[in-house]
């Protein structure tokens, strides 16, 4: 297989023929997502203030950004308003299906001889969804799909309903009761690491990342393929990880991106949506050059 370079003239059916054939010689595989993995399920990526303001209209009024939304003062200064946000999120996780490119990956992933694991900053529960194991998934930024005290009172973490939760998205506000900690009556809130955050407990994600280093670890002369889908460079911290694995283990990278394809030497780069280039690499799989 000849070495590809990032900036390769090359279209898009003969990165996927590349791809399939390094996924064809691979021991292991990593899949890493970002925001753009979900966007083919119908799921919004905040992609800039203007796509987060068109999936807020009432935030586009106050001027709100998702950063400054995405921060866990709103818990104490106005948690109604904060679980408008938090809670609409999670209710649309919920009632999203994940779209054919998550099939396409679990299939592959259960292929390899040396095992998978995925990495992604997404909080939305959509690879648990797909079928992927609890064990192999490292959320980086943690779940919307667990809560925990403000406080926080305790270390302690809990699954929760969040169809429980009613919400006028008019006035975005939650109404009737918030959740609450089981152990102080606190207002809680969810286990993500949100902007200027230091009361998230990270101690979920810390047990994945430790399984993680231990799976890489044991990768020393195996052929690790990363397969990277819509991991933006405003929040790097999946393509640093993939990029990282790629210097330390010399582990092939496929990123899929529409916008930030771009990658360190060798990189099989697609400009597409994450679906399109799963699909691409597919295709190319079924009916081999």
């Amino acid at each position: 297989m000849p070495v590809v370079m990032a900036d390769h003239s090359m279209n898009l059916d003969d990165a996927a023929v590349y791809a399939a054939a390094l996924l064809g010689q691979a021991d292991a595989l990593l899949v890493a997502a970002g925001a753009g993995m979900g966007v083919d399920s119908g799921l919004p990526d905040f992609r800039g203030r203007k796509g987060f303001w068109k999936a807020y209209p009432l935030l586009a009024e106050s001027k709100i950004p998702f950063e400054s939304m995405a921060n866990p003062r709103w818990f104490s200064s106005d948690p109604a308003m904060a679980w408008a946000f938090y809670g609409h999120r999670a209710q649309l996780y919920s009632a999203t299906t994940p779209h054919l490119g998550f099939r396409l990956l679990k299939a592959w992933a259960d292929r390899m001889p040396a095992g998978h694991f995925v990495f992604t900053s997404n909080v939305d529960g959509q690879f648990q969804a797909s079928g992927f194991s609890e064990s192999r998934i490292l959320e980086c930024h943690g779940s919307i799909r667990q809560l925990q005290c403000t406080e926080p009172c305790s270390r302690m973490l809990w699954d929760w309903d969040s169809s429980e939760l009613q919400i006028d998205l008019k006035a975005f506000r939650a109404i009737g009761g918030l959740p609450l900690c089981p152990k102080c009556g606190r207002i809680a809130r969810p286990n993500i690491l949100m902007f200027g955050d230091g009361q998230w407990l990270g101690l979920r994600s810390g047990e994945s990342q430790r399984r993680f280093v231990d799976w890489t670890s044991g990768l020393q002369g195996k052929r690790l393929v990363i397969i990277e889908c819509g991991a933006g460079t405003a929040i790097p911290s999946v393509r640093h990880t993939c990029e990282d694995l790629v210097e330390q283990l010399g582990a092939s990278l496929i990123r899929i991106n529409p916008r930030e394809a771009e990658g360190p030497p060798g990189t099989i780069s697609m400009a597409v949506g994450g679906l399109s280039g799963l699909v691409r690499i597919a295709r190319a799989i079924a009916s081999p050059r």
